[in-house]
């Protein structure tokens, strides 16, 4: 983990989220990639707490969860 806090400034275009998310307000979190970093949050709370990670270890995670 590099980073927890209040979300850095980051333009509002850089979020996305899963293609698995509904839009029906269910549990989605939002990713967005900055100079190698990868942030997270939960789409609920945009002024909530971000969790950034080390690029490398976001797509890691990613073929991990994808089981590849």
């Amino acid at each position: 983990m590099i980073h927890q806090g209040v979300e850095p400034t980051v333009p509002k275009s850089a979020w996305f989220k899963s293609s698995y998310s509904s839009g029906e307000g269910g549990e989605c979190v939002e990713v967005a990639a900055v100079r190698g970093v990868v942030l997270i949050r939960d789409s609920k709370q945009l002024a909530g707490p971000v969790l950034g990670v080390e690029a490398e270890a976001w797509a890691g995670f990613v073929r991990l969860a994808a089981g590849r």
